[in-house]
Order: C-alpha cells, then structure tokens, then sequence
C-alpha cells in the first residue's frame, strides 16, 4: 500500500524540482542538457470503459525460456558515446550512466532520473529517517540503490538497512531473519501474521491506531505476512 506520507511528500519535492531544478550534490542535470518529465504517468492500457486490458502471455524464445523485455532488454549506448546535448558530464555522472542509457534515448534524462531520486531520499531523511528507508524497502522510490551507489553514497546506510527489512506482502524461507522490527507509516487497517511450520499460527494481530508497533519474528517462523503496515524495519543493525 502507497504511503500516504510519501506520496504528500512526492507532490511537494516535485513542486520544489519544478520551481528550483533537480541539485543532488550541486550537479545540475539540466546544465547538461536534461529535459524534464511530465507530471503525468503512464497511460494504463484498458478497454474503452476503463477495464484494465488483461496482460498477454511473455513471449518465448526458441529454449521455450520467457524472453527479456522493457527498457533493460534494450541495447545500451556505450560509455564512450554517452555525451549531453549541451554542457559536459562530471566523472561521477558518466560512471553512474554507464550501462544505464538505452540507444536512442536522451542520457541527460537518465542522469534526471537518478539525481530526482536523490532529491527524494534527501527530502524524506530530513523529514522522517524510518520513511526514507521504507520507500527504498517498499521499491516507492525505485532503483534507490543504483542512484545512491552512483550519485548520492551519503545515502548508502538507507539502502543497507532497507535490504533488511520487510514491505508489505508474504516472505518466506530464507527470507526471514530472526528479530524485533518496527512498523513504518502503518495504516489503520495494519494487519500481520506470523506461522511456523506446517501454518501454525504463531502470533497475529492488527492496528487500528495509525501508530507504529513492534513484533518479533522467531527462529520458528517460517511465514511473515503484512498488509496495510507499508514495511517493517528491523530494531538494531539487522533486527
């Protein structure tokens, strides 16, 4: 579920980058020729009364395997040839577009792309660390990790903590680690359920409060379902 906080906060650092331009670590990407994105999504493809258009089976290739698809199926613009339409490119900034930039397509966009997501985490650290880190969690601020490694490294201890925690949904087997975790931006209707072997129930419960809660998962718990809690950081290091 969407994290009302966030996406408040969304609505307000796009009026900032549209007002102000996008300055992670002072690199303007419009300097470098960036352009940026309309407000508006995507398009959702459905019929013409708004039913969304069931999705078509993946095509197979001749191993019978799925075939790769979107945008990192498509080739690459080589690091050599990734130039701004105007200005230059800082080292930083070409090593983070490395492998980034599909042909055909504007790499000041990328680079855009990029610095606005660390806009987004340095907007959210200074207004709630535990929701920096659930957006990261939850995948709500996208391909963070990538960002931060290349633009943004200051950021790197959100990324780490997020690989250890748990956004909404059902986590299974290996997956679960042992700990005390905290709730992020839960919901009012914040629900969660642990079993153990053979679907035990182990412990479950639900919120009503808005208010962020602990639990504890045991080595015994081979099921962890969450719904409407946004993510679960751990308590410490790893929980």
């Amino acid at each position: 579920m969407r994290n009302p906080f966030l996406a408040c906060a969304a609505v307000v650092l796009t009026a900032a980058l549209a007002a102000c331009g996008s300055s992670a670590d002072g690199n303007d990407p419009e300097a470098a020729g960036a352009r940026r994105p309309a407000a508006s999504g995507p398009t959702v493809p459905g019929t013409p009364d708004g039913t969304p258009t069931p999705p078509s089976a993946e095509p197979t290739g001749p191993d019978g395997k799925p075939e790769a698809r979107g945008p990192a199926a498509r080739p690459k613009t080589p690091s050599d040839a990734i130039t701004p339409a105007t200005g230059t490119f800082t080292k930083k900034q070409k090593e983070y577009l490395a492998d980034r930039v599909p042909k055909g397509m504007d790499p000041a966009a990328v680079l855009q792309t990029g610095q606005e997501t660390c806009d987004k985490l340095r907007y959210l650290v200074k207004a709630d660390r535990d929701t920096a880190v659930g957006a990261v969690a939850t995948e709500e601020i996208p391909d963070a990790a990538g960002a931060v490694a290349g633009l943004c490294p200051q950021h790197q201890d959100l990324v780490d903590e997020a690989a250890y925690a748990y956004p909404d949904g059902t986590h299974t087997g290996k997956s679960l680690r042992p700990g005390v975790y905290r709730s992020v931006s839960p919901t009012a209707d914040c629900s969660w359920r642990i079993a153990g072997a053979g679907g035990e129930e182990l412990a479950a419960d639900t919120s009503a409060t808005g208010k962020s809660r602990k639990i504890t998962i045991p080595k015994s718990a081979r099921t962890f379902t969450s719904t409407g809690c946004y993510a679960w950081l751990p308590e410490g290091d790893r929980g």
